[in-house]
């Protein structure tokens, strides 16, 4: 199954925009959203084209294909407004080998890890940078972000196709790759 993964979107109608276009494009079957997609929170400039509305129905066009977690920024109110489950603190997802702890990265992340089985894959949002770490006993991962950016990395997404996770940057272009299983 071909996934499709994006981070804190913080309500940029234009980047939703592009990863709805991404998303066909790459042939996604399943979107994981790991948090922050309509408020652009108290930390946050602006981000482009900020429409919250807007967001609210380009993702609600895609709720049978969306698996989604929330962010820190996430309140009731959202769920009132998407027609997908968006409340969870965190999923599991196993797709062939390869078993993920998907969750925002406000309370789990590389420095506060969660029990997890050696091997699994703990993917996170939340810091707006692309990472892949390969850790002793879990590998660390995060897409960065599609409207904010942070620290000179590119407008992101992540696609997991199989055993592979290849980060990419609006344009298509591959920033980095990782073979699940790898070093492990």
């Amino acid at each position: 199954m071909k996934w499709i993964i994006a981070a804190d979107l913080h309500g940029s109608a234009y980047y939703c925009r592009e990863l709805c276009r991404l998303f066909r494009e790459e042939g996604g079957e399943r979107l994981l959203l790991l948090g922050d997609l309509l408020y652009h929170g108290p930390r946050n400039d602006l981000p482009r084209d900020y429409e919250p509305k807007a967001v609210i129905n380009l993702l609600n066009g895609l709720k049978e294909n969306i698996v989604a977690v929330r962010g820190n920024c996430e309140a009731e109110v959202d769920q009132a407004v998407l027609d997908f489950p968006v409340l969870a603190s965190y999923a599991y997802i196993c797709d062939g080998a390869v078993t993920v702890f998907a969750t925002h990265g406000h309370r789990y992340n590389e420095h506060n890890v969660p029990p997890l089985a050696r091997g699994t894959i703990l993917l996170n949002g939340h810091t707006h940078v692309p990472k892949c770490v390969v850790h002793e006993r879990y590998v660390y991962m995060n897409p960065g972000s599609l409207s904010l950016p942070k620290e000179g990395s590119r407008h992101g997404y992540l696609v997991w196709d199989g055993a592979v996770f290849t980060w990419k940057d609006t344009d298509g272009a591959s920033i980095m790759t990782y073979h699940a299983g790898q070093a492990e």
